[in-house]
């Protein structure tokens, strides 16, 4: 084996494990621990953060923020690659956000010439859009990190028509819809499911008054949010017309079975907090939709109209 092959498999073994020891290394590659020691450090001039401790149960350990081996790529991968991290741009608040864009910026300018002016080019004639939004939801790395640990965090949450309560929480999954964050979770003082919107949550910090996290694991990518039996959430039901059809996939990214004559059935959960938008948009498309539930969602609609005819007189 060459010594750049060598350095290539010592790089991923490492990276696999938590801690190691150098003669553990010197059998698996079958050299002196004088090589492996030789090689250790050329690791780490490299980049990759290895840090020794001494005494009998000593020896190296990678730290948490590893780094990951060289992957090579296709010319079309690494398209792919760059246009699907270069979408996230457009959302004001991601989990990682930091870190897609130092990641962004270092698979681009590692790319060979041709490639940069080929992305160069195709940047000026493709883009992946999505709604802008002013709301920041600064918390979504730590809701994230609860979720994945299975964590209780202690929020001040602030719905947009009540006063702000402080409540625990369990987070179960984070999805984005209509730019905005949603985090389903458990809460321990409505003693069930809760669906909050990201940027409405003002502080959250780990809980320390000893309350025992549940074992809670999504059913599915999607169920968390389409259950009809999450409270505080809405099932709407309505008929479009094929001009409706059009407008709703263009401007509010929702499923819809549409039909051979390109009209079409929406049939989705939404958050109650959400019904004045819906009413809002609704009312924009006139009579190319008929809904036909919620009640709540139609007197929203007969409501606004109501305003609205008031504000002419």
């Amino acid at each position: 084996m060459s010594k750049a092959q060598r350095l290539m498999q010592l790089m991923m073994a490492v990276n696999r494990k938590r801690q190691f020891k150098v003669r553990e290394l010197a059998e698996e590659f079958e050299v002196s621990t004088r090589t492996i020691l030789r090689d250790l450090q050329e690791l780490s001039e490299l980049g990759v953060p290895l840090y020794s401790e001494v005494g009998p149960h000593g020896g190296y350990k990678v730290l948490r923020e590893r780094v990951l081996p060289p992957i090579t790529f296709t010319e079309v991968e690494a398209v792919a690659m760059f246009f699907a991290s270069h979408a996230l741009r457009h959302y004001s608040s991601l989990p990682f956000e930091e870190e897609s864009v130092s990641a962004l910026r270092k698979f681009y300018l590692h790319l060979p010439g041709d490639v940069r002016d080929s992305i160069d080019r195709m940047k000026s004639r493709l883009d992946f859009t999505a709604p802008t939004r002013r709301q920041n939801a600064p918390y979504l790395p730590l809701l994230l990190e609860a979720a994945v640990a299975q964590k209780v965090l202690d929020i001040t949450y602030e719905p947009e028509d009540r006063a702000s309560s402080q409540r625990a929480i369990q987070p179960v999954f984070i999805y984005t819809n209509q730019g905005f964050w949603y985090c389903s979770a458990y809460c321990f003082l409505r003693q069930g499911y809760r669906l909050f919107r990201c940027d409405r949550i003002r502080t959250a910090v780990y809980d320390t008054s000893g309350l025992q996290p549940l074992e809670l694991e999504p059913s599915s990518s999607s169920g968390w949010y389409e259950e009809p039996s999450v409270p505080h959430s809405y099932r709407i039901q309505a008929k479009l017309s094929r001009r409706a059809v059009q407008r709703c996939e263009a401007e509010m990214w929702i499923s819809l079975d549409i039909h051979e004559d390109g009209s079409g059935q929406l049939d989705a959960m939404v958050p109650e907090e959400e019904l004045s938008f819906y009413a809002n948009f609704f009312i924009g498309l006139g009579t190319e939709v008929i809904v036909e539930q919620p009640t709540e969602l139609k007197d929203e609609i007969r409501q606004q109209l109501s305003d609205l005819a008031a504000h002419y007189k």
